[in-house]
């Protein structure tokens, strides 16, 4: 069973920053990629960013130069640091492991 909490939204304003968290609670071998999506309400999730347990890492052109995806592999924790946040980044952001693994979701809210 795989389970995925992610935690660390919340209000910020224009430029602001916030950083994500989420835990896996799973075996190893499962959290060998894991990945950031975010969701506007009535689309579709959107990729943002994975990370692989070796370090290697993709990003969406979205977000690449503003935000940073990292792991700490012990921990089985990923973090998304976002920088210089826009309004339009406000939507809810998910925690994934491929195999259709999502967690609960963290609200982030970007104010102007």
């Amino acid at each position: 069973q795989v389970q995925l909490v992610e935690s660390g939204g919340g209000l910020v304003h224009v430029g602001g920053s916030l950083t994500l968290s989420c835990t896996a609670s799973t075996d190893r071998l499962s959290t060998n990629v894991m990945a950031w999506y975010r969701q506007y309400p009535g689309t579709q999730r959107e990729f943002l960013a994975r990370i692989f347990r070796s370090g290697t890492v993709n990003y969406s052109d979205s977000v690449k130069g503003r935000f940073t995806i990292s792991r700490d592999n012990a921990k089985n924790t990923i973090y998304l640091q976002m920088n210089d946040l826009k309004p339009e980044d406000t939507a809810v952001y998910y925690c994934n492991i491929p195999g259709g693994h999502w967690g609960q979701g963290t609200q982030v809210t970007v104010s102007s």
